[in-house]
Formats: structure tokens, sequence, C-alpha cells
């Protein structure tokens, strides 16, 4: 899970904190801007750099006591220090960082938004119902026989970077993390698929749906079974005139429905999901009986086809700490 916050950011010679994210760095910094010294100090350098002595010498104070608030300065990130030769030894030089403090205070009650992405291996699903034309292959070969529904339920199977069916489904289920706390924003899924054609074929339409937690979600129509040209990753063994790769579909589910990239395609929202019921969340990528355009499905892992990457799903929450 990465917890998206900007506890301190610079911008040119401007230093940006946020107090909520950066309590510590914040009340450090406050300290040591409160002594009317240490101003006097940054003020100093502000069109210069300076050894300690200097600095000492020019605000009329003990070397101890500017090496002391020089030290805290340091330590605020107001100004930094480097030791450089000098003609006897070593001197450290002080130069400031920055002209601007911005401070956000804390608000109350705050919010903290992360994301959290997991992925499976396509060959990790759960649960198939499958009809030929359909096989599963690895990175060096194909796995079990082809046409054969009973090969996607062998061991084997956890190693596939490419599937494929003309009707029926595939079935994954996703660890569910969610915090008790937590409000979901949204919920994404991607996947590299198109249809599936005998060989492949430029013009074959397929109506592919997914459904989250056994609720439909949408249907997005592949528009061809690509092939004649190599994928960016699909093994040389694999002869070109077969499938080669698919395009990279992203469905996200929100507060206020459904859509395939950004197209909407249903009115499901994440109330529909019930997202806490389970410690999974079902995900279920198929082809229905009743489509209107019936061309099968082949799905790619992160060996297979033009993306390296394997089913995706993403959760973006609020968590209020």
């Amino acid at each position: 899970m990465a917890i998206r916050d900007t506890p301190m950011r610079v911008t040119g010679r401007v230093l940006h904190v946020n107090s909520y994210y950066a309590p510590n760095d914040s009340a450090r910094l406050f300290r040591a801007l409160s002594s009317p010294q240490r101003l006097r100090i940054l003020a100093f350098l502000s069109d210069r750099l300076a050894n300690i002595s200097e600095v000492a010498q020019e605000l009329d104070m003990p070397l101890s006591t500017a090496t002391m608030h020089i030290m805290a300065l340091e330590e605020a990130g107001l100004i930094t220090t480097e030791l450089r030769p000098a003609a006897h030894g070593q001197q450290r030089i002080c130069a400031r960082l920055h002209d601007v403090v911005v401070m956000d205070l804390p608000q109350h009650p705050a919010t903290v938004e992360s994301v959290i992405e997991m992925s499976l291996p396509i060959g990790h699903y759960m649960d198939c119902c499958v009809r030929p034309t359909c096989g599963l292959c690895g990175d060096t070969g194909i796995i079990g026989e082809l046409d054969t529904p009973s090969a996607f339920y062998l061991p084997e199977r956890v190693q596939a970077q490419l599937l494929w069916f003309q009707a029926g489904y595939v079935e994954y289920r996703f660890p569910n993390p969610l915090p008790t706390d937590a409000r979901v924003e949204s919920l994404q899924f991607s996947a590299e698929l198109c249809s599936e054609a005998p060989l492949h074929h430029t013009d074959w339409p397929s109506d592919i749906t997914l459904w989250i937690n056994g609720r439909e979600v949408g249907t997005w129509t592949s528009p061809a079974d690509f092939g004649g040209e190599r994928g960016r990753f699909t093994p040389e063994w694999w002869v070109t005139w077969n499938t080669q790769y698919g395009l990279l579909k992203l469905w996200q589910v929100t507060g206020e429905g459904s859509c395939v990239d950004d197209m909407r395609v249903s009115n499901v929202t994440l109330d529909d999901l019930n997202l806490r019921r389970w410690p999974y969340i079902g995900v279920r990528l198929g082809v229905k009986d009743t489509a209107e355009h019936a061309g099968g499905l082949n799905l790619f892992g992160s060996h297979f086809g033009n993306h390296p990457q394997d089913l995706i799903l993403r959760l973006r929450q609020q968590i209020s700490p």
C-alpha cells in the first residue's frame, strides 16, 4: 500500500511543509525560527556564503553560540554546511537554502489517500468454465492438450502466459486488504486481452464482460484477434500467424457508475459490489452465451503480448487516521 502524501517539498527557494504529515519536522522548524539570533544568522546568509567564525564576528556573538545556532538551523533544513580547506585545517562554510517558508497547519479531521495495487498471474484462476476452441501455453510450450477444457484444471495451469477460449469464463480471487475505517473511492481492473478466432482475424468482434463479486460490471467489445505481427513479449517459439497480442483495457467502478477506459458501460457502483462481504474480491472475465458478438477471449500474461503485466486490481481509498 502506498500512502500518497507530501510532508515537505522544495520548489525553487520555497520550502513547503505540511505540518500534519511531518509534525516532528514542523516542530523543529518552529523552534529554529523562534530565536531572534537565528533569524539574524539567516538574514546574514541571505546573499553570501560564510564560515562559522565570520558569522560569529559579524553578529557579535561567541563562536560556541554561533555554532549552536547554526546546528539548529541545519537540523531544521534551513541552511546547509560543508567542510572546505582553509589556511590551517578545514573550515565549515554555511549557506542558506530557502528564501520563503510556507507551512500548512493541520486540519481535523484529516484523511489520507492511498492506493492498494495487487497483481495475479493469469493462470491463478480459482474457477473456470470454457468451451473450445480453448487452450493454455507458457513461456516454453503448450500446457496440456489443445481444445480440451480439462487442460484448464492441470496443476501446470499456474504457469500460463496465454489462455484462450471461445465461450465461458475464468474467475480469480484477489485478497481483500481493506481496513475497516477505509472509504473506497474507486476500484480499477486492467488486463491485456482480445477476441479469439482460428489463428487470428483482423475483423472478429467479441463482447468481453467483467464481473466483480458476482455483479456484472460492464462489457467491452474487442474488435479483433490480433496476429501476423509478433507481440513485444511473445516468445519466439509461438508462430506469428497465431494470436500475438491484445489491447490493455481498464475497467473502473466508482460511486457514480462503471466505465471501460473513459466510456461509461453501466450504472453499477461501488456499493453494488459489496466489497466488505468476503475476505477476497472475485473477478470474472468471460463471454456470455447471449453475447451479440460471441467471438471468444484471449488473455495475456506479463511474458506474452505487448504489455509486461499480469492482472492488476487497484483500490483507491480514503483513510481517517
